[in-house]
């Protein structure tokens, strides 16, 4: 048995990637694949198979297992909810996971592994409480305190992108309908896609996120101006966090976390926001980027 050995899956809506970590957090293999979208038996298949390659290149079976999902698990059905890959939700992934793989898998959401991976080794680490969130396709959060997650009775600890974004009026919530059914969430503003929607509906001009980024560099006024409000909206969403949870670091990753604007200009914005018109709460790029998620779960299986 591999007792020196974690296995971690990030199960993301586009790729499915695979680690091999020893628990000195040394990374000997790592893998992605295409995530096979709309299909749960061949997504069941696609983490089985990066597994058997994962054992292979250790030479030894029955390592742990940690998947990050792009999800929450109900603590009442086991059931898989509340996921973007719309095809896992109402499924008991936990528990074929583990029929299909024979040992104990353990499940969470993609999120809080940036918070586990971030607060074991990352940019976290020393801190006693780690919002992580992510701005990527989609936006999601997970929150460590003293190195363990945060997940609550209903598995939704840390789901801050499905909020509504405050201090915003109404007429600005409306034009932004999001998956969960309801209107103006964080998600539909501060992940990479909601970028893209702020350009649209002020410029006309469909363009994906990291052209408008790279436009705003470029010194393209609309694309410096979308830029502006997303920072503005950003500020917002973690301002709410702050007055709740007061963490000591907030570490973002995703594709937008890559805008350096961000770490140079929200921490003089988040003031005006945060109760008492002060904040201090250092605001941090996820050191292990990328990896984060899959290194997270990696160590969702060291339990």
């Amino acid at each position: 048995m591999g007792s020196n050995w974690l296995i971690g899956i990030d199960l993301g809506g586009t790729k499915t990637e695979v680690i091999l970590m020893d628990r000195q957090s040394q990374e000997h293999y790592r893998q992605r694949v295409p995530t096979s979208v709309g299909n749960y038996q061949a997504t069941l298949q696609t983490i089985h198979a990066l597994v058997q390659k994962a054992e292979a290149h250790a030479r030894t079976t029955g390592i742990r297992v940690g998947v990050g999902i792009p999800g929450s698990i109900s603590g009442k059905t086991g059931r898989i909810k509340n996921a973007n890959s719309t095809w896992l939700n109402g499924q008991p992934m936990q528990q074929h996971l583990s029929e299909l793989l024979q040992r104990p898998v353990t499940l969470t959401n993609d999120a809080n592994c940036l918070a586990l991976s971030e607060a074991a080794d990352g940019a976290g680490r020393n801190h006693h409480t780690v919002f992580a969130a992510i701005l990527g396709t989609g936006c999601g959060a997970g929150i460590s305190v003293n190195g363990q997650l945060l997940t609550g009775p209903n598995g939704v600890a840390g789901e801050w992108g499905h909020n509504s974004l405050p201090w915003t009026p109404e007429t600005e919530l409306q034009p932004r309908p999001c998956f969960c059914g309801r209107y103006g969430c964080n998600e539909t503003f501060l992940s990479g896609t909601g970028l893209s929607l702020t350009h649209k509906l002020h410029t006309g001009q469909q363009q994906p996120a990291h052209l408008i980024v790279e436009n705003a560099r470029n010194g393209d006024p609309q694309a410096i101006d979308t830029l502006q409000q997303y920072l503005e909206h950003l500020a917002r969403g973690l301002a709410a966090v702050i007055n709740v949870l007061d963490p000591d670091i907030i570490v973002l990753g995703g594709g937008m976390s890559n805008t350096e604007q961000i770490y140079r200009e929200l921490p003089g914005k988040l003031a005006s926001y945060v109760f008492g018109g002060e904040c201090d709460t250092p605001i941090a790029k996820a050191l292990h980027g990328d990896s984060s998620g899959v290194r997270g779960a990696a160590w969702l299986a060291n339990v």
